[in-house]
């Protein structure tokens, strides 16, 4: 029996990967905010006849306090991890800020998924086959980061920013596997394509008629992980891989750079250190 966590696991995709693996046999640990799809991610469990093996940690992972909290608590109930899913992510049509000071896509889609990655390194690498799976967009020109302004302070525009939170992504991977050599966890960085998942977010009108239609145009949630379950059952033998959909994707290119993954990295501690956490 494998244990897999997921962020972002009571909606979604996300939501759907933990059902698979504990219809399969699995243990799944499932993060998220909001307490009421914390209650029916376990009641259907339940259904299912996995309850026992399944559970909830309710966090705001848009704080970095909160990301070490819930990985702390990973680390001490769980001695080993075998997969991370990283899924969580909540589209924002204007600009927020966290309670610590912090642009909320940048905490949420980047943050978040740089803390839970390197915490839970050493629980990963007591698995057999440990893999992290980060659900971004990777690929694409590296003009996406606003390093002048890597939280849009100025100038906030949603498709931006969102391409931005991809491209931070592929930076993660190669940083990643860059400061873990000779690591046995293989890092997947996958697009499944457009999925009717309910796109949770906070939408201004000409944000919620764009995607009032995307419910119709994306594919079902299940066929969104049968494509993603193949990098958590067999991932690519190379540390870091990436797919756009079926599509491998060469992260031997620029969008994978490894002085710009290095700059974003030296950012990412000044800023958890200027947060009043310690730095990773």
């Amino acid at each position: 029996m494998k244990t897999i966590v997921i962020t972002g696991g009571t909606d979604g995709i996300g939501k759907g990967l933990g059902l698979h693996y504990l219809g399969r046999g699995d243990r799944v640990i499932v993060v998220g905010s909001a307490p009421d799809k914390g209650r029916r991610f376990l009641e259907e469990a339940r259904a299912i006849g996995s309850g026992e093996r399944a559970a909830y940690l309710q966090a705001d992972l848009s704080l970095v306090a909160e990301n070490r909290r819930v990985v702390a608590e990973i680390t001490r109930s769980h001695p080993v991890v075998d997969a991370l899913v990283l899924a969580a992510r909540y589209y924002r049509s204007t600009r927020r800020e966290t309670a610590e000071g912090i642009e909320h896509n940048f905490a949420l889609f980047y943050l978040s998924r740089y803390l839970f990655a390197h915490g839970l390194a050493g629980r990963l690498e007591a698995a057999e086959r440990p893999v992290i799976l980060n659900l971004a967009g990777p690929g694409g020109d590296l003009s996406a980061m606003n390093w002048d302004d890597l939280q849009f302070t100025r100038d906030y525009r949603p498709d931006r920013v969102m391409a931005q939170c991809g491209k931070l992504s592929d930076l993660a991977g190669a940083e990643f596997t860059a400061v873990h050599p000779g690591t046995r966890i293989r890092y997947v960085l996958a697009h499944p394509g457009l999925t009717a998942t309910g796109f949770t977010g906070d939408y201004n009108e000409a944000d919620a008629a764009l995607v009032a239609g995307m419910d119709d145009r994306g594919q079902p949630v299940d066929a969104a992980v049968d494509m993603l379950r193949r990098h958590l059952d067999d991932p690519d033998p190379e540390p870091l891989s990436a797919y756009m959909q079926y599509t491998k994707i060469d992260v031997g290119g620029a969008p994978f750079d490894p002085a710009a993954a290095r700059r974003l990295a030296d950012i990412t501690r000044a800023i958890l250190s200027g947060s009043g956490q310690p730095a990773t």
